[in-house]
């Protein structure tokens, strides 16, 4: 009898052990990031699930060397590749390093700075607002009844009338007549505080009253030129007709809606990156630049040359390219995944009119249905390739090179060539299925079935993006 209760007494404290256990690795896995709905449920990031083990396969080793030649050629410390499916998540890894000097190799689970793919992002939440009533593509942005018609806005402005023909599609389009004759004016703040004799760095308002006071290049509507500062215009509108910050608002209605948990406006310096976030670096041969912000020190151009983080919805946003398969999986207008947006703004985001006219958010849709869309600066490079099968790939570097927008196209080359060789091979699956949306639940004196088919063992990950428990 005292044995079976020595047998009994063991198994309770083994069983509570267990229960403990899985509970403290839990909360150390990312706890930043992961949402909590309530004291005993917790839901995972998608870049919590995933690992370079997970998409190792002997038939895609051919694969491997041809991205690692690519990213050898480039002289590209990291770059971080996924690929998607009829909307399902089917490879994801991570190439070279995430952080050299501290010898952390780049994972799936790394955030990376995805410059102006995240005009793709700010466009889909223009769209939202239209079909909340919020406001409409063709609504002027200045002027009294504009959507920014604040004074301050009108004044600088002045006798200048053909600002006040400027829509909210002219900014979609890059056709708000606004150009970088004068420099552009997110990439040359310490020319803005220069020019405008101001303090410092200037925060939105200020720049915006700043370059208001300047001519227009051509009429609005009449021709386009790519105009990062038309995005940052549609960063305020969001701001202005939502009553809530950007960030907050994209993140409630656009991104969480997509299961994207883990996309972030980017911080300038790499002191202030995020946990998973990686280390950027410059090409070789690059020289230290003065701070953006007149401060008289010389920075690494990615930390400190420009002010990333003012960039907000025209350059700023932070995420892995698996989370971004699953926001382009949202807005693609395919059953799978159920979209964001509605099927009239899909169709309007990837309407062709011809190769003289930027699509809505995407650089470019070709009646075939095959998408582009490039982000490029100091520190990165990305590239987003929806393809008319259904495939969607998405690269994204944590080094400079000296091509700059160009190397997209040395990209996408590799990705023909891989598609060529190897997208018969990939495997069909489906990692979104793990996260986000799945659930674990610690409940006292039950034991979660770790390795059940619901929940597969890759789910529980530790506080390295690489490792499984």
């Amino acid at each position: 009898m005292t044995a079976d209760r020595n047998k009994w007494t063991i198994s309770i404290v083994c069983l509570l052990c267990a229960v403990c256990t899985l509970t403290v690795m839990s909360a150390s896995s990312h706890d930043k990031y992961a949402k909590i709905t309530s004291a005993d449920e917790e839901i995972l990031s998608l870049n919590d699930t995933l690992s370079n083990s997970i998409s190792d396969f002997t038939e895609l080793s051919g694969m491997d060397r041809i991205v690692e030649n690519y990213r050898k050629r480039w002289d590209l410390k990291g770059v971080s590749l996924a690929m998607m499916r009829n909307d399902s998540l089917i490879f994801a890894k991570g190439y070279g390093w995430a952080d050299e000097e501290k010898n952390v190799p780049m994972t799936p689970g790394h955030i990376l700075r995805m410059a102006s793919v995240s005009k793709l992002i700010t466009a889909a939440g223009i769209m939202k607002l239209q079909e909340m009533g919020m406001l409409s593509l063709g609504d002027t942005v200045f002027g009294p009844s504009g959507i920014l018609c604040d004074s301050i806005y009108t004044a600088a402005i002045g006798r200048k009338r053909n600002y006040l023909q400027i829509t909210v599609e002219d900014l979609l389009r890059h056709k708000g007549g606004f150009t970088c004759s004068l420099g552009d004016p997110m990439f040359s703040t310490r020319d803005i505080i220069r020019q405008f004799r101001l303090d410092g760095a200037p925060d939105h308002e200020t720049l915006t009253r700043c370059i208001l006071r300047r001519q227009l290049g051509f009429a609005p509507g009449s021709w386009q030129q790519y105009s990062n500062f038309g995005y940052l215009l549609l960063s305020m509108i969001i701001e202005k007709v939502s009553g809530t910050d950007y960030e907050t608002f994209i993140k409630a209605n656009i991104l969480e809606p997509a299961g994207c948990h883990d996309m972030h406006i980017a911080r300038n310096y790499y002191e202030e990156r995020y946990p998973n976030e990686v280390r950027y670096y410059m090409h070789a041969g690059s020289e230290p630049c003065p701070e953006f912000n007149m401060s008289g020190r010389m920075v690494e151009k990615c930390y400190g040359g420009n002010d990333i983080e003012s960039l907000s919805g025209a350059g700023a946003w932070v995420g892995s390219p698996s989370e971004l398969c699953r926001f382009v999986a949202s807005i693609d207008g395919r059953p799978e995944i159920p979209d964001i947006i509605s099927s009239a703004s899909v169709a309007a985001m990837t309407e062709y009119f011809d190769s003289q006219t930027f699509s809505l958010g995407w650089n470019d849709t070709k009646p075939t249905g095959e998408w582009t869309r490039t982000g490029t600066f100091s520190g990165t490079s990305a590239l987003v390739k929806y393809f008319p099968d259904g495939e969607c790939w998405i690269l994204i570097t944590n080094t400079s090179t000296w091509r700059g927008p160009g190397l997209a196209r040395y990209t996408e080359a590799m990705f023909k060539k891989c598609r060529e060789l190897y997208s018969p091979l990939l495997p069909e699956r489906n990692l979104f299925s793990a996260a986000p949306g799945s659930r674990i639940f610690f409940q006292l004196g039950v034991l979660p079935e770790i390795q059940s088919p619901s929940l597969p063992e890759y789910v529980l990950t530790s506080n390295s993006p690489d490792s499984t428990l």
